[in-house]
């Protein structure tokens, strides 16, 4: 198990009720642990819509969750 923290923005953030949360998980890369998340807060956005970063960076769905990290899952912004 790999402790994190994620964080969610605008309609993620919606969806779990909270705009962060630590947990472990045994995803084996990011796009895992997003499904994971989804599985847990009914996210309607997939995977390919959003942008993922990892300390601040932004990563590739391939990359695995590291100890400790802090993983932001973006989606798309609309302005006006």
């Amino acid at each position: 198990m790999t402790a994190v923290t994620v964080l969610y923005f605008a309609s993620l953030r919606d969806a779990a009720g909270t705009a962060q949360e630590s947990l472990d998980t045994a995803a084996g890369d990011l796009r895992a642990l997003y499904d994971e998340l989804q599985a847990r807060h009914g996210f309607a956005l997939p995977a390919s819509r959003l942008r993922v970063a990892v300390d601040g960076a932004f990563a590739r769905w391939d990359d695995p969750p590291r100890p400790g990290s802090e993983i932001a899952f973006i989606p798309p912004v609309s302005g006006g």
